[in-house]
């Protein structure tokens, strides 16, 4: 038997889900410098939340409790008055407004990254302004790491390219999307692990494509590429245990609040098995109601841009 998201059980998970949806959207954003947080916030209004960039902190509550249409606020370490715990207090006293549905999107990325656009752009880090680049970014990151751990939604836009990032913003908070908001990923372990998983799995065991030179230069978008991974022994049986244990998990976490929820397969080079896998797991979530976004992290380094086939319908 699958499993299905709330909003599909029935007249009491579906009165559930309207009254969430009469709640406004309250969502501060903040996270590193130079991570994305402007981009995110312009991605909100673009959804037609009304958004507003460092107020002072002593304002956010009162912000919020006047809000007539939803809202995302821009917070960070330049705001007056800044302090992690003082952000997580203001979302805790939010979280008891019965007609507020708060949350907490955090942006991070590696250092090497943030010290490349710093270089790129010529701007100074707000918190280095005697220091180096680096010396910022160590600092915000300390100030910031109680905020990292409690966000909803957890952002590494190391290796996300802008228009994913706005359709991932316009996936987890766009119109008609209640519930849990799934995100897919695939990754290479080369570039490390996802910092935003909730669960990781490995598909480095299976068969290749690498290896065939008719196919290396394709991705798991192709049909050749699915069509080989399947042929493995070990893999029907594998992704029906992902598949099975995903099934398990997501009406749990949405029993326990969680809004958000980050799932990775990763292979060696995130190009053929990660991301076959990852497509194949969307559609099956799709079918069965889940709110599903899917980003491939290595996708830059396809040599071809792939197109995504229908044989995924023919199951």
């Amino acid at each position: 038997m699958r499993a299905h998201p709330p909003a599909y059980r029935g007249l009491h998970g579906m009165s559930q889900t309207c009254a969430q949806a009469a709640k406004l959207a309250i969502v501060l954003v903040t996270g590193l410098s130079g991570a994305g947080k402007n981009s995110i916030l312009r991605a909100f209004e673009d959804l037609g939340f009304e958004t507003m960039d460092n107020p002072p902190l002593a304002t956010l509550e009162d912000l919020a409790a006047r809000a007539v249409t939803n809202l995302a606020i821009g917070v960070d370490a330049r705001s007056r008055g800044f302090a992690a715990e003082s952000v997580l207090a203001t979302l805790h006293r939010l979280r008891a407004r019965t007609n507020l549905a708060p949350s907490l999107v955090f942006a991070t990325a590696a250092e090497e990254v943030l010290l490349r656009r710093y270089s790129e752009t010529r701007r100074r880090h707000p918190l280095a302004q005697t220091g180096t680049v680096a010396d910022g970014i160590a600092l915000e990151r300390d100030l910031t790491a109680p905020l990292a751990r409690a966000a909803d939604l957890l952002v590494d836009t190391s290796s996300l390219k802008l228009p994913s990032l706005r359709t991932l913003i316009e996936d987890q908070f766009g119109a008609g999307a209640p519930g849990i908001g799934v995100t897919l990923m695939s990754f290479a372990y080369p570039g490390g692990l996802p910092q935003e998983a909730d669960l990781v799995f490995d598909a480095r065991f299976l068969k290749n494509p690498h290896y065939d030179p008719g196919l290396k230069p394709l991705c798991g978008l192709d049909e050749k590429i699915g069509k080989f991974i399947e042929e493995d022994p070990d893999f029907t049986a594998y992704y029906a245990r992902i598949l099975g244990m995903v099934e398990f998990l997501l009406p749990r976490f949405v029993q326990e609040g969680k809004k958000y929820a980050t799932i990775c397969i990763g292979c060696t080079g995130g190009q053929h098995r990660s991301v076959y896998m990852i497509e194949k797991l969307k559609h099956q979530l799709s079918q069965n109601g889940w709110r599903v976004s899917v980003i491939h992290r290595e996708a830059a380094k396809f040599s071809h841009p792939p197109t995504p086939q229908s044989h995924y319908a023919k199951e």
